[in-house]
């Protein structure tokens, strides 16, 4: 399995090349994220351990009925390792990719208390 992790790693495609140039480094919220990461007998594409998210990429051979299977299954693996996953499309990183950012970001990063509800006032009323 790290032997096709690695393939992956040196033969990223042009979306996963855009978003790993957003994520590498700590330069989305300073969490540490890995690309073409075995984990269990899959590779997924990114993963922060730190926050249990994986994040997918999906070009268009994912639309076939095969790779919906496998990927159903890949889901259900990582669901149950407590592991969630986000998926986007190529053309959504590559055309829209600070939306992308902004949605990753918003899912890592937990909402402020004084935006949630049912937060008291601090005078208690």
């Amino acid at each position: 399995m790290n032997n096709i992790a690695k393939t992956l790693r040196k033969n990223l495609t042009d979306s996963e090349r855009k978003l790993w140039g957003h994520l590498r480094a700590g330069q989305l919220e300073g969490l540490k994220f890995r690309r073409q990461e075995p984990i269990g007998s899959y590779v997924v594409d990114f993963v922060c351990f730190e926050k249990r998210l994986v994040i997918e990429l999906d070009g268009g051979q994912h639309a076939g009925n095969d790779n919906k299977e496998y990927d159903s299954a890949r889901s259900a693996y990582l669901k149950s390792q407590g592991i969630d996953m986000m998926r986007f499309w190529n053309h959504e990183v590559l055309q829209e990719s600070d939306s992308v950012l902004v949605m990753i970001a918003q899912k890592i990063t937990p909402p402020s208390p004084l935006t949630s509800r049912g937060v008291t006032k601090p005078n208690g009323s």
